[in-house]
């Protein structure tokens, strides 16, 4: 966290008035007793705590209910039968329980009362997608600014509450509903009216955002991510939908017309342009109906940025953004929908556009005086990974090559694999395999997924692809491979300060690895294959 700024506490209420806009079952006990804070880890639990029990996706937290009462919870939200509870954990008589359906939604909408709604007190942007929502998150925050608008961010990446930067923690998009609604009443106390919101599908799936008044919402795009969590596409794309549901059930604020900015490019446009919204401006390269790219023009040297022009509804405009790639025109397009739903002309947004500093482990470039350009990249995704290989082309020397480095996590979407083996396959001349946050699960296993599609797809083992396991070594590799005119990309964890391995995680930067292996110094080494780290990084 930034030392200019804390987080503001909750202030004591009424159980009763927490529980105002929340659908209760029953209530077994005092609902008049005072409440400050909220939980769902027995172990933080105090006097003043309400503790949150549901069953979560590896443990059933009913069963630290006595925990939390041992130190001090002054009440529980629960799902299951009051009386059996208290008898099965010996809960005191006097404790107040509140069985509810759904115990993450109760969760969510606590946690904004908790704080007094901060974001009914402003207008409020959520960014969702597969791809691209921190990038577009980023562009709609400095058009806000630039604009003369008094804006926050949350993001993946951190969130920014006027000048000030304040760290959101590890692989998170979407805080916790307490942290995020903190984070809300923070800016809401500094002053700032406009909020732009990074909102994941587990986010919403989990109901993290249930207090959260969206004004505007965006979808980047739809494509296969996190399907070990969603199961199949079809549920990924309704916890995407529920941010455009949230448009016609919250409360109406002044001025602000509910809108839903849609991509006219991707396949899912009609399903999206069904769930009711007050308004939909729809933005896309070739299919955008309010925002369209019309032309491009001269990006400038080995494609380093974007220049074209773009119909809007009040007319053509030239834009000019550092960013390179179609996907970068597609989320600035998408960012100047949404400000111009919260009545910033496009006109307005082309300065701050042409002035954006980046985003943190985005095509970031990493300068060492090499004779090549070499990028970190938070590219993920099969989709992702090919966009930014396909950009990355565009920037080599008339025989550069393109050579990437990236990994797939453990614990996560098993069949996306072979899939990033694939466009590595079809779009890269040479690939190391790596580590990219291999959890519990066999590195070995993960990296031969990959393996196996890249010499499917013709590419052979030891001319065009590699596998190392440690991911220093495996930049090292590949930054010793590269040439005059080549790209090399570093692809996978982007931004992100550490990588999981077991249940622990361990302090990593792909971009001081990456200028380490450019100097040609040591970086350090990372746990593979189960081993235990003895030889920790080094700053």
């Amino acid at each position: 966290m930034t030392a200019n700024l804390a987080l503001p506490s909750p202030r004591l209420q009424p159980l009763s008035a927490l529980l105002a806009e929340v659908p209760v079952l029953e209530i077994a006990g005092d609902d008049s007793c005072l409440v400050d804070h909220q939980t769902c880890d027995s172990r933080q639990a105090r006097p003043g705590s309400l503790f949150v029990a549901y069953p979560g996706v590896a443990v059933d937290s009913h069963r630290f209910l006595a925990d939390a009462v041992g130190r001090g919870a002054t009440a529980c939200v629960v799902e299951q039968d009051t009386i059996a509870l208290r008898a099965r954990y010996a809960l005191p008589p006097e404790l107040t329980l509140v069985r509810v359906a759904d115990a993450r939604l109760t969760r969510g909408l606590i946690a904004g009362a908790l704080y007094d709604h901060p974001s009914r007190d402003m207008a409020v942007v959520g960014v969702t997608g597969t791809d691209g929502k921190t990038t577009t998150s980023s562009l709609l925050h400095a058009i806000l600014v630039g604009a003369g608008r008094r804006a926050g961010l949350i993001s993946t990446v951190g969130a920014w509450i006027g000048e000030d930067f304040m760290d959101t923690g590890l692989h998170a998009t979407t805080p916790e509903p307490e942290e995020l609604q903190a984070l809300l009443a923070l800016m809401r106390d500094q002053g700032l009216d406009h909020a732009v919101v990074e909102t994941s599908s587990h986010g919403l799936a989990q109901h993290r955002v249930a207090d959260v008044a969206y004004d505007v919402a965006v979808i980047t795009n739809l494509t296969r991510e996190h399907l070990d969590y969603h199961l199949d596409l079809d549920s990924y794309r309704e916890a995407k939908g529920l941010l455009f549901k949230a448009l016609s059930h919250g409360p109406r604020k002044p001025g602000l017309v509910p809108t839903a900015v849609l991509n006219g490019d991707d396949p899912n446009l009609d399903w999206f342009r069904a769930i009711p919204a007050g308004r939909r401006l729809v933005y896309g390269l070739t299919a955008g109906e309010d925002f369209r790219l019309l032309r491009r023009l001269d990006p400038g040297p080995r494609g380093a940025g974007n220049r074209f022009a773009a119909a809007t509804p009040a007319g053509e405009v030239e834009v000019e953004i550092p960013l390179a790639g179609d996907y970068n025109i597609a989320n600035s397009l998408a960012a100047m929908a949404a400000a111009y739903a919260l009545g910033v002309a496009p006109s307005d947004a082309v300065g701050p556009l042409a002035r954006f500093g980046g985003v943190p482990g985005r095509l970031e470039p990493i300068l060492e005086g090499q004779a090549f350009l070499a990028l970190v990249d938070f590219a993920h995704t099969p989709n992702a990974l090919a966009q930014v290989l396909a950009t990355a082309r565009r920037m080599t020397g008339q025989a550069g090559r393109v050579i990437v480095v990236f990994g797939c996590a453990g614990l996560r979407d098993v069949p996306k694999r072979a899939d990033m083996g694939r466009v590595a396959g079809r779009l890269a001349d040479l690939t190391v395999l790596t580590a990219e946050d291999p959890r519990t699960e066999s590195l070995d296993h993960i990296i031969a997924a990959s393996a196996d599609a890249l010499t499917a797809a013709g590419r052979v083992e030891g001319r065009d692809y590699w596998r190392e396991p440690d991911r220093f070594q495996a930049i090292r590799r590949a930054a010793g491979l590269a040439r005059p005119g080549d790209v090399l990309l570093v692809c996978g964890k982007g931004h992100e300060q550490s990588m999981c391995f077991g249940e622990v995680e361990y302090d990593w930067d792909d971009r001081r690895a990456l200028r380490a292996a450019l100097r040609g110094e040591r970086y350090g080494h990372l746990p593979t294959a189960g081993s235990v780290v003895s030889d920790h990084l080094s700053s």
